[in-house]
């Protein structure tokens, strides 16, 4: 019987941990070995939703940029397997329209080879480490002719299916105008100032409630005294 292994969704972490029983189920195993992996399988419950797959790779959809600054193309990933130069592989490609055909310009295929694109020339800078998971790139002097979308290829075997990130670039001209604050500030000390109010009503009028208690005990006191005193009464008068 072969045993079917998957990546769930939330157990990617610590990397390789969720596929290490895979070699103690596979032929060559022996029995308690085999016991100890089927004992770390998955409920079959666990399971009655389709699982995610086992690379997953994470990039920003959209990514704004200053025309002439450098900017960072962020590209993680998350695997159930150990990463191994020798198997593993990435490609950046560029694609300017929908339509237009991808421009692969970074690879890593061992290593990091880079295509050097008469587009970017020598501009494009790998910035990630795959040993942790982390392939992105920075892209330095950012042009208006690099708008576009940039895809990120991820294969890590033993894992089977190639992950994909994409990320639209966006180059700006000039830097957005700052949020104007003062509706937020004016609304702020508003809240706050009511809220000051409040607890200073609630202070004054628990203070007050405090120190009408405390004359309510004072009086109960006096007349507890001056009732035990009238009982008592005068010890003349009462051998008379």
């Amino acid at each position: 019987m072969q045993s079917v292994w998957v990546c769930l969704e939330g157990n990617a972490r610590p990397q390789g941990e969720l596929c290490a029983g895979r070699a103690a189920w596979g032929q060559g195993g022996s029995s308690a070995a085999r016991v100890a992996a089927r004992d770390t399988l998955p409920n079959p419950s666990a399971l009655a939703a389709p699982p995610r797959l086992g690379m997953e790779v994470m990039a920003p959809p959209i990514i704004n940029a200053l025309n002439g600054s450098s900017v960072k193309l962020s590209c993680t990933f998350n695997s159930c397997y150990k990463v191994e130069n020798k198997q593993f592989s990435l490609n950046w490609t560029y694609q300017e329209c929908s339509n237009c055909s991808e421009e692969l310009f970074l690879q890593f295929r061992t290593k990091i080879m880079n295509k050097q694109l008469d587009r970017f020339g020598n501009r494009v800078e790998f910035t990630g480490n795959p040993a942790k998971y982390d392939v992105s790139f920075t892209l330095k002097n950012v042009q208006l002719e690099d708008e576009g979308t940039y895809n990120c290829y991820v294969l890590n075997p033993p894992d089977r299916h190639r992950g994909h990130g994409k990320i639209s670039l966006k180059v700006l001209t000039k830097e957005p105008p700052k949020a104007d604050s003062t509706v937020a500030v004016i609304v702020g000390a508003s809240v706050g100032g009511f809220l000051a109010v409040v607890i200073l009503v609630l202070m004054v009028v628990k203070c007050v409630r405090r120190k009408k208690q405390q004359r309510l005990n004072t009086d109960d006191q006096k007349t507890e005294e001056e009732g035990k005193t009238d009982g008592e009464g005068n010890p003349d008068e009462g051998t008379k």
